[in-house]
């Protein structure tokens, strides 16, 4: 927890990125019996019954002192879509950083052997070599400031029924180019300090003779 909470606490550096990056899946659900269009007054109404569609997943990275997030929508969570997510954090986001720093939780497919899953060898260590691993503690994923963009992203934006995968893609697109435009950017108050305070459950208790 200390370790994250010293990284959201570096100053700026263009040159080596704070991202932090993680998932969450939507459920796909259509309205077969329809609904009824807004009109003066009354807000567009659907019916109660829904069908399920299937299940999409959404990778969302965030840089939170520039303002800057991408949100990618795909068919499965697997390690190679992490991997995937990964390479064009490094080769297509910040090609031109001298490192990334990523933070990440500790889901078994968020490691560095992800890379060597999908690529050659040669290749998976030069992607390694740009990422610098930062993991949120067991349980202690709200430390990870992705959640706080998926939560928007997901109150925001797809807090309603969406029936397909390419729906839900265009819908989260047009949210991030907003979000992008305005800049907005996540405003860290949480401290080392104050998790000794508050958390101080977590902290062995040393005997004074």
């Amino acid at each position: 927890m200390e370790d994250v909470l010293a990284v959201y606490h570096r100053p700026y550096d263009p040159a080596r990125p704070v991202i932090c990056l993680d998932e969450r899946s939507k459920a796909l659900r259509s309205t077969p019996r329809g609904g009824l269009p807004a009109r003066p007054g009354v807000c567009r109404r659907q019916d109660y019954e829904y069908e399920r569609t299937g299940v999409c997943n959404i990778f969302l990275w965030v840089e939170p002192l520039a303002g800057r997030r991408e949100v990618r929508v795909t068919g499965r969570r697997t390690a190679l879509d992490f991997a995937e997510q990964l390479r064009e954090l490094v080769d297509v986001a910040y090609p031109h950083a001298d490192q990334i720093v990523l933070v990440t939780d500790n889901l078994n497919t968020h490691s560095p052997y992800a890379l060597y899953e999908r690529y050659p060898p040669a290749e998976a260590w030069r992607i390694a070599q740009k990422l610098e691993w930062h993991y949120t503690p067991e349980h202690g994923s709200w430390l990870n400031m992705a959640e706080i963009e998926l939560s928007a992203l997901s109150r925001q934006c797809l807090n309603r029924r969406l029936d397909n995968q390419p729906t839900v893609a265009r819908e989260a697109a047009l949210w991030t180019h907003q979000r992008n435009q305005a800049q907005t950017k996540v405003d860290w108050q949480f401290t080392t300090a104050d998790a000794r305070i508050k958390l101080k459950r977590l902290y062995p208790i040393l005997c004074h003779e």
